[in-house]
């Protein structure tokens, strides 16, 4: 996503820092609920370390281009790739088309967003953000905290749901 842009729009480079905010917010807000999860280390470390890179780029948003940023997304995206590509055979098996009512499409897509959060990031420092990576950025930002405020509201979609999903917020 190398985007050129041919004029400096400062105002693009505020709304990628906001949603960077945001997302190492929802990260890191992911990370803690897994407390309660059987395998919460594991899905700690999935959470815990996207959110680390997001608040390293608010701090310093030239850090994507720094090698040790780079190889910590690279690894993470090749791990969550391959856990995605898992679970994702496994809801297609058992042919599942709700995911968001079984644990393992959730955490489906919690890898998905992940790995593409950090696809997204990957380079961002390199040259100034153009207007198509900030409106994926905003429009996948807001994606998360209305699934969860809606999932939040209407505790009937959450009745099925394991104990330890239920009681960490």
């Amino acid at each position: 996503m190398g985007e050129v842009c041919k004029e400096r729009k400062p105002w693009l480079r505020v709304v990628w820092q906001i949603c960077n905010v945001f997302m190492c917010l929802f990260f890191a807000l992911a990370s803690y609920v897994q407390i309660n999860d059987p395998d919460a280390g594991l899905w700690m470390a999935g959470y815990g370390v996207p959110a680390v890179l997001c608040a390293c780029i608010v701090v310093k948003p030239h850090v994507t281009e720094t090698l040790p940023w780079r190889r910590v997304a690279d690894l993470h995206v090749m791990i969550s790739s391959a856990i995605s590509a898992m679970l994702g055979w496994t809801l297609y098996k058992e042919r599942i088309t709700q995911i968001f009512q079984k644990e393992e499409g959730r955490e489906f897509s919690g890898l998905v967003l992940t790995a593409f959060w950090l696809l997204l990031c990957r380079h961002s420092g390199r040259a100034p953000v153009g207007m198509l990576r900030v409106s994926t950025a905003a429009a996948i930002t807001v994606f998360p905290f209305v699934a969860w405020l809606y999932y939040h509201i209407n505790k009937d979609l959450r009745s099925d749901w394991p104990s330890h999903c239920t009681t960490a917020i």
